[in-house]
């Protein structure tokens, strides 16, 4: 399954007409987490007038939000609608606010969390998980400066290089494509490479290659 989430945590914040709003972000992958990180959260801000949130998880395909006293869809709905148009899950997003005084209006209050949630949003490190497979390489010398292209098509990740009797290449690959990769490989490189499969896994597509 291919999905984007977020790394750690993140947090920003903003004011607006007096009115502090704290936006905070989480990788969370079951309910228990999620809930765990709002009541985190709602400690660290006992003072606070709201704390709303919203989250979204694979688990159960399951997502759950909440105004937390602002007027009905003002709060909750907006965390999650950002959530959902930035395709992130198993992520929760808490936005704290301040009243400072002065009434925002039920279109401030949509604009005002909305941008609380993005603004945790853009803070936090996004990872793009992909079912992918772990191949090792190993070719003869000749046949190396042939394949980067093929690499480069495949969007490949490779982890290491190593140059011995011949090179061996250990890399990620998006599982749905590993059977067309390997196929240009050995046409490429007339038959001379073997590609061994190690493992299937999740993958952060989101890395650059690590040599």
């Amino acid at each position: 399954m291919n999905y984007k989430t977020v790394r750690d945590s993140a947090e920003d914040k903003f004011t607006e007409k007096k009115s502090e709003f704290i936006g905070y972000i989480k990788h969370t992958a079951t309910e228990a987490e999620a809930l765990d990180f709002i009541a985190e959260i709602r400690a660290m801000h006992r003072k606070a007038t709201h704390n709303c949130y919203a989250y979204i998880l694979r688990e159960n395909n399951l997502s759950r939000h909440s105004d937390d006293g602002e007027p009905g869809g003002t709060a909750g709905v907006p965390i999650y609608e950002v959530l959902r148009k930035e395709g992130l899950t198993d992520v929760t997003c808490v936005v704290t606010r301040y009243f400072g005084g002065i009434l925002l209006g039920a279109g401030g209050l949509v604009r005002a969390y909305t941008k609380g949630a993005k603004m945790a949003c853009d803070a936090a490190e996004k990872l793009d998980m992909r079912s992918a497979a772990r191949l090792i390489l190993t070719l003869e010398y000749p046949y190396y400066g042939k394949i980067g292209k093929t690499l480069a098509d495949y969007d490949v990740r490779i982890e290491k290089e190593d140059f011995g009797a011949e090179v061996s290449i250990t890399l990620y690959i998006a599982l749905e494509l590993e059977q067309g990769f390997t196929d240009e490989l050995t046409d490429v490189c007339n038959g001379c490479i073997s590609v061994k499969k190690d493992a299937e896994l999740e993958y952060d597509f989101s890395k650059s290659d690590e040599i």
